[in-house]
């Protein structure tokens, strides 16, 4: 990792689904870069010891998706920053892969209680403490993790393409709405990316090589990759980008 330039000295942000992966990536990177960070992910994860000795993190063992959790994570934030809230970074998400004919109710409600409603409810919550912010800095970020698949689909992910489509769609009306408050809201789009999430896929080495060599730049994306994206975005510099969907996949999507 490059020397940090600290681009958030003095921030203080939320980071979901950071127990590993792009969570985990982006909120070391924050905190290298000088934000107190909240790194939250669900019960039972790493959380907890997935931030062992990195100055500024904060982590919190919270399922997204439950009543009342978006509350508990702002207030938790405020506590942790002081009462400041400066970034918030929805990233926790969960994939489903079936025939449409054969999803269920409860895996597409599933799907849906994570990807986008614990996104809607987060961004909810947390919007009067970084409009606060934004009052006295000028400025504030929302970032959500969506995917290369919120533009296109595959078969069987109806639920999981259905539910990022969403998310772009909220992103871009956030940004419509917030912008008058110097709240900016973007959104990632990452390709194939070494996470939690594809461990198991990319083990094997011939589907790992098929997805490198389908990319412009012949690798599998890693968590480092998003989190520097992300933190593009938390910056300071990225003051007049919002409503944008940031293609993160190594030119995975160049081909026809």
């Amino acid at each position: 990792m490059t020397a940090a330039l600290q681009r958030l000295a003095g921030k203080v942000a939320i980071v979901t689904g950071a127990a590993s992966g792009i969570g985990r990536a982006t909120a070391q990177l924050f905190a290298a870069e000088g934000a107190t960070v909240l790194a939250v992910d669900r019960p039972g994860s790493a959380i907890d010891t997935a931030h062992a000795g990195v100055d500024r993190v904060h982590a919190l063992a919270q399922d997204v998706a439950a009543d009342g959790a978006a509350e508990a994570i702002v207030a938790a934030a405020l506590q942790a920053g002081g009462g400041q809230l400066d970034i918030l970074f929805n990233n926790a998400g969960v994939s489903y892969n079936a025939l449409g004919e054969l999803s269920t109710d409860a895996e597409w409600d599933r799907v849906f209680s994570v990807n986008t409603r614990a996104v809607f409810r987060l961004c909810r919550a947390a919007i009067p403490a970084l409009r606060a912010r934004a009052a006295i800095t000028g400025r504030a970020r929302i970032i959500n993790t969506a995917s290369v698949m919120a533009e296109r689909t595959d078969i069987g992910l109806s639920a999981y393409t259905a539910s990022k489509h969403a998310v772009a769609g909220l992103s871009k009306t956030l940004a419509l709405e917030l912008g008058k408050h110097g709240i900016t809201v973007n959104y990632l789009l990452p390709g194939a990316i070494h996470t939690g999430m594809t461990a198991k896929s990319f083990a094997d080495e011939k589907i790992a090589a098929i997805w490198a060599k389908k990319a412009a730049l012949r690798r599998l994306g890693q968590p480092i990759d998003m989190a520097r994206s992300v933190l593009l975005l938390a910056s300071d510099e990225a003051d007049f980008i919002t409503g944008h969907g940031l293609v993160a996949d190594g030119g995975l999507t160049l081909r026809t």
